[in-house]
Parts: C-alpha cells; sequence; structure tokens
C-alpha cells in the first residue's frame, strides 16, 4: 500500500517521538516495536505495556431492534448479555466461514457496540448494512474513536496511579462506561476487561481527540512499574503464546467456527443466524480440518505457510500463525491439520517443513507459556 494513502491513529506523532518503528498494517502506518520486540514482550508479563489498538473498528447498533439485529448477524447468543457485559463472537457466511470475529458489548437495552478487526472495517460494515432487514441503527465511529490496550500484572496499579479507577473490581468480559467512571475528567470513556495478551488488563475507548491526553497520562504514570510501549510484533508474540486466534491467518472465510475450535462460540440452539444451517451439518459431519497448537521440539521456527507432516513425511496441514517464543525460548504456532486422532490428540508427534527441511513438533494445548 502506497505510503500517501495510509491512515494514521490519532497517536502517530507520538509513537514517532518515541523512536517507534513504523510498518504498514491493515491499511494503517503502526509501530511494530520501540525499544524491540523481546523487550517488550517481557515487559508485558512481567510488568506492563501500552499498545495504540486504535486502528480498530468500532460500530455502535441501537434501536428497538438492536439485538434482532446482532443475533442474526453473530453465532453467539447475545440475549445473554446485560449492561456492561461483553462476548466474544464470530460472524459467518451462510456456508460458514468466518468473515471476522469480534467482541459485542451491551450498553443498554438497545445499544450495543461491536468491536471489529482494522483490515475487515469496509467489508464488514458492508455486510452489516446488506444484512440489516430489522432496521437497526447503524453507526460507523471508527474514524472517531480512540482504543488504547494497557496490558500486565502492573496494568491495574498503573490505571489507579493515573486516574483514581480500581479495575480489578470489573469482572473479565465487563466494562464500566462513562456513566460509572471518572476518567481525567473526560466524557465518553470506556474501561473494559478483554484482552488479547493472556496478561490482565484493561482496554480503553475514547474520543479520538483525546487519545494522546491517555496515552501520555498512563505512560507518566507507568514509569515507576516499568511500563513500556509496546508495537505489534510483541502483540502478535503475546497472543500466539497465549493461544488467541488473527483474523487473516488463524480464521478466515476458508474457515468455520467449528475447525476452529470456536464451537464454544457458537450457539446453535439459538434462533436462526447467517451460516447456521451449515455450521450445524458441519458440526454433526465432523470438520474435514482441525485448528490445533503446537511446540516445535527441535531447533526452528515455524511460520505461516509451512508443511505441517506427520512422522512419515507426508502432507496433513499448514502453519497458520508461527514464531519463536521468548519465554519458552521455542518455536510455537498453530495450523490446520486433518481431523485425525493421529494429528488432533495432545501430545501427537507432527513436524513442520519447511525450505528442504524438516523439524519435529507435538500438538499441544495453549497458552503455551504456562
Amino acid at each position: 500500500m502506497a505510503e500517501s494513502s495510509l491512515k494514521y491513529t490519532p497517536l502517530n506523532e507520538e509513537h514517532i517521538k518515541l523512536g517507534a518503528k513504523m510498518v504498514p498494517f491493515a491499511g494503517y502506518s503502526m509501530p511494530v516495536q520501540y525499544s524491540g520486540i523481546i523487550e517488550e514482550h517481557h515487559a508485558v508479563r512481567s510488568q506492563a505495556g501500552l499498545f495504540d489498538v486504535s486502528h480498530m473498528g468500532e460500530v455502535l447498533v441501537s434501536g428497538p431492534n438492536a439485538l434482532a439485529f446482532i443475533q442474526n448477524l453473530v453465532t453467539n447468543d447475545v440475549s445473554t448479555l446485560y449492561d456492561g457485559k461483553a462476548l466474544y463472537s464470530a460472524m459467518c457466511t451462510p456456508d460458514g466461514g468466518i468473515i471476522d470475529d469480534l467482541l459485542v458489548y451491551r450498553k443498554s437495552e438497545s445499544e450495543y457496540m461491536l468491536v471489529i478487526n482494522a483490515g475487515n472495517i469496509d467489508e464488514d460494515w458492508a455486510w452489516m448494512q446488506k444484512n440489516n432487514d430489522v432496521g437497526a441503527n447503524l453507526d460507523n465511529q471508527s474514524d472517531t474513536t480512540g482504543l488504547l490496550a494497557l496490558q500486565g500484572p502492573a496494568a491495574f496499579d498503573i490505571l489507579k496511579k493515573a486516574t483514581g479507577i480500581d479495575a480489578s473490581l470489573l469482572k473479565y468480559y465487563h466494562f464500566a462506561s462513562p456513566a460509572d467512571v471518572e476518567f481525567l475528567g473526560l466524557s465518553n470513556v470506556i474501561v473494559s476487561r478483554t484482552g488479547y495478551t493472556g496478561e490482565v488488563g484493561v482496554e480503553i475507548y475514547c474520543n479520538s481527540a483525546d487519545t494522546v491526553q491517555i496515552w501520555n497520562a498512563l505512560l507518566a504514570a507507568g514509569e515507576a512499574f516499568g511500563l513500556k510501549p509496546t508495537g505489534l510484533g510483541a502483540r502478535d508474540t503475546l497472543r500466539l503464546e497465549s493461544g488467541f486466534c488473527l483474523h487473516g491467518n488463524d480464521i478466515s472465510k476458508d474457515h468455520n467456527p467449528i475447525e476452529a475450535g470456536l464451537s464454544w462460540v457458537t450457539k446453535l440452539d439459538k434462533e436462526g443466524f447467517i451460516g447456521k444451517t451449515s455450521l450445524a451439518k458441519i458440526k454433526e459431519d465432523g470438520p474435514e480440518h482441525k485448528l490445533v497448537g503446537f511446540v516445535v521440539t527441535e531447533r526452528g521456527i515455524p511460520r505461516h505457510g509451512y508443511e505441517i507432516q506427520n512422522e512419515a513425511g507426508e502432507a496433513i496441514g499448514e502453519v497458520s500463525s508461527g514464531t519463536q517464543s521468548p519465554v519458552l525460548n521455542q518455536g510455537i504456532g498453530m495450523g490446520y491439520v486433518l481431523n485425525d486422532p493421529a494429528y488432533v490428540t495432545l501430545g501427537s508427534q507432527i513436524q513442520i517443513a519447511a525450505r528442504g527441511r524438516s523439524f519435529k513438533a507435538r500438538v499441544a494445548k495453549p497458552p503455551f507459556h504456562k
């Protein structure tokens, strides 16, 4: 993508001041690292890291038919939500392919926020409009919303020092809205607890214009706690150690939630939703492939697209995500393999092949670093 066509988050100048290495990602200029991926990774595991994730998309759904619209759109059961509760779900095509994975926040009985992946904003928005048969009010707020993620063991202490808010009082997958919190004198701020690193932490949604103020307040408060600004590089190694899927790698339209291990967010007992018929058949018949995690037991780093083989050297699948785990100092990854007990059972021996050589691995259940 040409640099002139890139979009910029509200923190672009702050990243440059901090010496970040900027790269194109999902149509945005984003920091891949500041002090270094390994250093930033360990900071999140042991102290805390602060991420700019303002490139993510946010769509507000409101009106008397908001719930009906979202129930038809996603695989999970949104009727289980109450004010201040969030859930994770998938949005599928009629044949069951995953268009996107997303978060659904219930702000009130008639108002929800959908958080979608940056690279999918335009496609998701078009899909939502196309499938809005019930006349819900849709408002794409992606360009006017800033989003920060403060993650790591010291995250709650840093947030409390900066704002006075005790996020430890928030349950996992819950959030506090502006009516519940006073945040640096700002309005329209949401503090939530979901996370993409495997550590405790919070996400802070705000008006784009307030993002810099919040970023700098958190960095200042976090200095005494070892907080580091953290880029996309460490975000990827952290999420992979914890076994979180990345859209475009581990999930896509080529894969369905059943084979991706997302049956737990696919509620086939709720009323009809897009893809339900196909997904019910896939679950009944059993998926042809299955997403598994693995740890490399020889020297080698798995990468996206590398072939997965059985012990006889026969191709059985492909790596969807792979890296060197900074905590384990071993290769780790996820990939789709034939749905055979010999290949999907924990402890099964497989091998990764690329560039004329192969190295051994065993099927393992994330989080790998624990």
